[in-house]
């Protein structure tokens, strides 16, 4: 959580008066698999279990951006929230993780190039805020970028605006939103 999550909420806060044009975030569809707990990011009166952590970490991204784009809308600015999930590449990450075994399976998966692909479709194309860019093959792991949908649970604004709120006080930071045009 603090590094896929809680340092992007921080810096993206900071940097935010800088901004001219919108924010990408990168998660990925495992945060289908999401369970956030907002009274224990951190995992420290739970079981700690990585893969479930990141699920987590990537929910919690889907969220941020979802309620960053509220707050920004709301506030009158013309920034955009966009979020882009690379499938599954065959990278030297997984190669190196407990799930290390999935590059074996490269005939269904995406080369770090294609990988890339839905970042910089997120940053380049003119596609509204809230916008969640995946993979166009099958279950979003392979293909070429497309505009997707993520999980509802994805999109729900009070949890939203509940993770906004806890990762505030938690990191320090919140958005100086009333500098951003």
């Amino acid at each position: 959580m603090a590094t896929n999550y809680f340092a992007h909420f921080a810096l993206t806060n900071l940097l935010l008066p800088h901004l001219t044009d919108r924010v990408v975030t990168v998660s990925s569809q495992l945060h289908r698999r999401g369970n956030l707990q907002l009274d224990d990011l951190n995992w420290q009166t739970r079981r700690y279990n990585a893969l479930s952590a990141y699920d987590d970490s990537k929910l919690a991204l889907l969220l941020f951006s979802y309620e960053l784009q509220r707050r920004l809308t709301a506030a009158g600015s013309r920034l955009r929230c966009i979020v882009a999930h690379p499938g599954i590449a065959t990278t030297n990450l997984a190669a190196h993780s407990s799930s290390g075994r999935i590059n074996k399976l490269g005939f269904l998966l995406n080369d770090p190039e294609h990988g890339a692909l839905p970042s910089l479709f997120a940053a380049t194309e003119d596609i509204p805020g809230n916008s969640y860019v995946g993979p166009d093959g099958l279950a979003s792991i392979k293909g070429y970028p497309t505009v997707r949908k993520p999980a509802a649970k994805a999109r729900d604004s009070r949890t939203a605006a509940a993770l906004w709120d806890r990762t505030a006080q938690l990191t320090g930071t919140g958005s100086p939103l009333h500098t951003v045009a």
